[in-house]
Order: C-alpha cells, then structure tokens, then sequence
C-alpha cells in the first residue's frame, strides 16, 4: 500500500521546527519483516523500507513508502529516530556519533489499519495482529500529557488502494541524549551482526536496529515471516 509520509520535527521548549537534522524511518513489510537483520547473511544485506532525511528549514522530512504490517505482539508502526550530530557523507551514506535526541515510534488509526489488513498481500500475514488497544509501547508514548502517536492521514485517490498521505508533528527535547546501537552494520562486502549490539525486542538502532523498543523500556517478539523478491506540516 503505496504511503507518504511526512514528519515535522519541533522543539519542545521553544515550539519551533528543527532544522538540519537527519531523521531515520524504518519498519517492516507487509508480512512483518524487517530489512539488515535476521539469521541469514542474505537478510542481512537487505535495507528495503529504511531511509534518512535531513529536515528543512520548517523541521520537515518527507518518505515515500509503503504502509507496515504488523508481527506478533506489535500493532503496525513506524520507527522514527533523530540524530544529533550527522553529516551527508561522499558515498552517499550518512555518518553520525550514535547519539540521537529522540528515539520513538508512530502508529496509525485502527480502523485504517483493518481496511488495509484487507488488501493483498497483507492478507497473506498468518501472524496475529495486535490491536493498538493491546500495544504496549503505544500506551508508553499516549501518555496522560496529551501525547498523540497515531498519524493523520488522508487517501490519494478514491479507494484506499491508491495510497495514502500521513503526517505527524512530533516534539524532541534537544537537551536529550541517547546513544542508539545498532543490531547489524552494512559494509561494501555485505551486512555484519554486532554482537555486542541490543537483541530483538531492545532499543531500535540506527537504521539497522532490532524492530522493537521507543527506548530503554521498550520490549517485543522479534519479527517472523517471508521476506520480499494533528496539524499537516508547513512544507
């Protein structure tokens, strides 16, 4: 299911957008698997549905995706991760010192995610989906001050099945630091696990990260699977 997606990235103390820094989207497939990590040195080379953006001058990054399924224990979701210090490298990659001021997740309305569950090839999902009601870490971030994490959204067409366009204002405090390790790290030869990064179900790490966590309390089953052959922004 075709989705763009927009995120505008604003400070918590002064309410203005956050220019020039990098912001990392990663999720899984429709049938709930996740890109760079796995048992296998072939889902180890893979980075489908990973990307980065720096943001504008109106703290705004936009992707072109495509709606994420769900794996057991998880209602659908879209990691989310802003670095701190980056820079755009020659090789076209983006070089950073692991530290990022935000590390979250956003969700997406209940009754879009069943209309969409509908569609081929979600329907091929036998994983269980879990509602957001049940999410735990949905109800970590919806807390009582008013934290909303699902995305607007409206269709492109006439029937779902021509896309999608979501959007999402999320608030950082930039006085925040956390280091993110990543699960796995991708070379000109191909992809290496860390083995001294987090398992599956620990904090996200930086593109390459296990699926689950908004933070250091975040937890989850790791994803199974058949891999593949609010106010709208100001820009």
């Amino acid at each position: 299911m075709p989705i763009t997606l927009d995120y505008q990235v604003i400070d918590v103390d002064t309410c203005e957008p956050v220019p020039d820094h990098f912001v990392e989207m990663w999720h899984c497939n429709a049938t709930g698997v996740y890109s760079g990590i796995g048992g296998t040195q072939a889902g180890l080379d893979t980075t489908f549905l990973r990307g980065i953006q720096e943001t504008d001058d109106d703290g705004v990054v936009q992707f072109n995706s495509i709606f994420p399924g769900h794996y057991t224990g998880r209602a659908p979701h879209i990691h989310l991760l802003v670095y701190k210090n980056g820079e755009e490298l020659s090789n076209g990659t983006i070089g950073h010192d692991t530290t990022a001021i935000h590390v979250g997740q956003a969700f997406f309305d209940q009754d879009l995610i069943s209309a969409v569950e509908a569609t081929s090839p979600y329907t091929s999902n036998q994983q269980p989906l879990t509602t957001n009601a049940d999410d735990g870490i949905l109800a970590e971030e919806a807390d009582p001050d008013g934290v909303d994490p699902l995305m607007a959204y409206t269709l492109l067409g006439s029937t779902i099945e021509e896309g999608l366009f979501a959007w999402l204002a999320f608030g950082v405090n930039m006085t925040y630091s956390a280091a993110a390790s990543p699960a796995a790290a991708l070379y000109e030869d191909g992809g290496v696990a860390n083995e001294n990064g987090p398992g599956a179900g620990g904090p996200p790490g930086n593109g390459t990260g296990p699926p689950d966590g908004a933070g250091p309390s975040g937890s989850g089953a790791p994803p199974s699977g058949t891999a593949p052959s609010s106010a709208a922004p100001t820009a």
